[in-house]
C-alpha cells in the first residue's frame, strides 16, 4: 500500500520533441532525494495524452531503473482500450509497480460500460490498478463499491471534487472491502490537490497527488508533514501564500495545471522542454508571477526555520 507525498513527474523533451531521458533521470532522482511515497509517471502531469505508446514504454522503464526498487513506480495508462491493454502490459514488461488508469478517450460510457473497460485492462496485467474518477469515467456509489471488489484494483482516485458524492462512496467502498478483508485506498486528484486537502481528510481521502513535488518539494514536504502533525498555522500560511496563489494563477490557462508545473522545474534547473500541442507554455508574464510565489511559499519555511532540502 501507498503512503507518504506522491509524485507527479513531468516529462522532458528535446528540443526536436523527443523524450529527454538524461533529464527525466535528473528530474527523477531530485524528486527522489525528497522521499516520496511513489512515483506515478507518464500520468497527466506527464502529459500522458501526448505520448506515443513506443515513448510510454521508455519512460516507465526510465522510471523504473532511476527508482532502482526506493520507490514504487506507477504508470499511467488509458484512452483507447486496445492502447490502454498495450500500455498496461508494457508497463508490466518494464517492470512497473502497478497503474493509475486514466479515462478512456473522448466518449462517455453508461456505469456497465465503465467497469467493462476497468476490467478489460485488469484483465491484461496482473498489476495493481487505481481507478480515476474523473472526466468521462465518472463511478456512481454503486460501481465504486463494484469496481473496488475487482480483484487487482487496489484504489479510487477522485478528480471531480464533489466531496458529497466521494464522502459517499468513500463510506460505501471501505464498508465492502473491509467485509472482503481487502486493503484499499482513497487518493484526491484535483489539481493543486494541497488546497483542497484538509477537506477530503475529513472524509477518509488520506492520500493525494501533488503536482507541486515536482518543482518544489520542499514546500510539498511541509505541507504534507504540517498537514499529517496537525501544524494548522503552517498549513495555512503556506496555503495562504503559496497554494492559493498558485490555484489563481492556474486558472488564468486551460492546461496550466500541466504547463506550470514544467516551466517550475525548469526553474528548479531541469531542462524540461516545451509542452506539446494543445496545451501551451506558461506566459513569461505568468513565470515571473510563478517565481514570485514560489519565493513567497519559501519565505515562510525562513520563517518558520523549516529545513527546505
Amino acid at each position: 500500500m501507498l503512503d507518504g507525498i506522491l509524485f507527479f513527474p513531468i516529462t522532458p523533451f528535446h528540443a526536436d520533441d523527443t523524450v529527454n531521458h538524461e533529464a527525466l533521470t535528473a528530474h527523477l532522482e531530485h524528486g527522489i532525494s525528497y522521499g516520496p511515497g511513489g512515483i506515478f509517471v507518464a500520468c497527466g502531469t506527464g502529459e500522458f495524452h501526448t505520448l506515443a505508446v513506443d515513448e510510454f514504454a521508455e519512460i516507465v522503464a526510465t522510471a523504473v531503473t532511476v527508482a532502482a526498487g526506493r520507490v514504487p513506480v506507477f504508470a499511467g495508462v488509458g484512452g483507447p482500450i486496445a492502447s490502454a491493454k498495450l500500455m498496461a502490459r508494457q508497463a508490466a514488461d518494464a517492470g512497473a509497480d502497478g497503474l493509475l488508469l486514466l479515462p478512456p478517450y473522448l466518449v462517455g460510457s453508461p456505469a456497465e460500460g465503465l467497469l467493462d473497460y476497468v476490467r478489460a485492462v485488469a484483465d491484461a496485467t496482473d498489476l495493481p490498478i487505481i481507478v480515476y474518477h474523473r472526466g468521462n469515467a465518472q463511478f456512481t456509489v454503486a460501481s465504486a463499491v463494484e469496481v473496488s471488489t475487482f480483484p487487482t484494483v487496489i484504489g479510487f482516485k477522485d478528480g471531480v471534487g464533489d466531496l458529497d458524492l466521494m464522502s459517499r462512496i468513500v463510506r460505501a467502498v471501505e464498508d465492502s472491502t473491509t467485509a472482503a478483508g481487502k486493503d484499499f485506498q482513497f487518493f484526491n486528484g484535483l489539481p493543486t490537490a494541497e488546497s483542497s486537502q484538509a477537506a477530503y481528510r475529513a472524509i477518509g481521502v488520506g492520500l493525494y497527488s501533488s503536482a507541486t513535488f515536482a518543482f518544489a518539494p520542499e514546500l510539498s514536504v511541509a505541507f504534507y508533514d504540517s498537514l499529517i502533525s496537525g501544524d494548522t498555522e503552517l498549513t495555512n500560511a503556506l496555503n495562504r501564500e503559496f497554494f492559493h496563489p498558485l490555484v489563481a494563477l492556474r486558472d488564468q490557462a486551460p492546461g496550466y495545471a500541466v504547463a506550470l508545473v514544467k516551466a517550475g522545474a525548469q526553474l528548479g534547473g531541469i531542462e524540461t522542454g516545451s509542452v506539446r500541442p494543445p496545451l501551451r507554455n506558461a506566459s513569461s508574464e505568468h513565470v515571473a508571477e510563478l517565481v514570485t510565489i514560489i519565493a513567497a511559499g519559501r519565505r515562510v519555511l525562513a520563517e518558520r526555520a523549516v529545513p527546505v532540502g
